[in-house]
């Protein structure tokens, strides 16, 4: 029985998220940003969110080292920056220094201009598959509204009509 759940999945549509983190180091704090639309809302009290990463993800490295982050919820006029923190580390690193983001009162990890926005602390994390899943306690919320949301679906950006 051959399992194409990649394929299964693009028929789900997810929002679209930039989660930032960032690592504090002899020269100075070093951001970083990534695309991700496994973000889950898993309680309302306490407030709990989840993300899944990769294992070999280094920006899971530095959360699993600073704890906190960052995730802006994108609108239908940030697919290229999704496409962006969907790149390299490096790649990223040139986004962080244009996009127009601000650190977090609660985190520090940095907020984009976005449709609404969450802080986040690390409460736990495990291995599931070729992933690890972090459950981060929510600190602080915001919202504006604007345009709609961002989704992917069909393994492309789109809008909601």
């Amino acid at each position: 029985m051959n399992i194409d759940l990649r394929g299964a999945m693009r028929s789900f549509a997810t929002g679209v998220c930039v989660m930032t983190t960032y690592l504090d180091e002899a020269m100075g704090r070093r951001h970083d940003g990534l695309t991700v639309n496994s973000l889950t809302s898993v309680s309302l009290d306490p407030p709990l969110v989840s993300v899944c990463l990769r294992h070999d993800s280094v920006f899971l490295a530095d959360l699993l080292k600073t704890k906190v982050w960052a995730l802006s919820i994108l609108d239908v006029g940030a697919a290229d920056i999704a496409g962006e923190f969907a790149k390299s580390r490096d790649a990223r690193a040139e986004v962080l220094r244009t996009v127009s983001a601000t650190p977090g009162t609660h985190t520090g990890a940095l907020i984009l201009d976005s449709p609404s926005w969450l802080e986040c602390r690390l409460r736990t994390h495990f291995p599931v598959g070729d992933h690890t899943v972090a459950v981060g306690d929510v600190l602080a919320t915001g919202t504006r509204r604007r345009r709609p949301p961002l989704i992917f679906l069909h393994g492309k950006y789109q809008a909601i009509a």
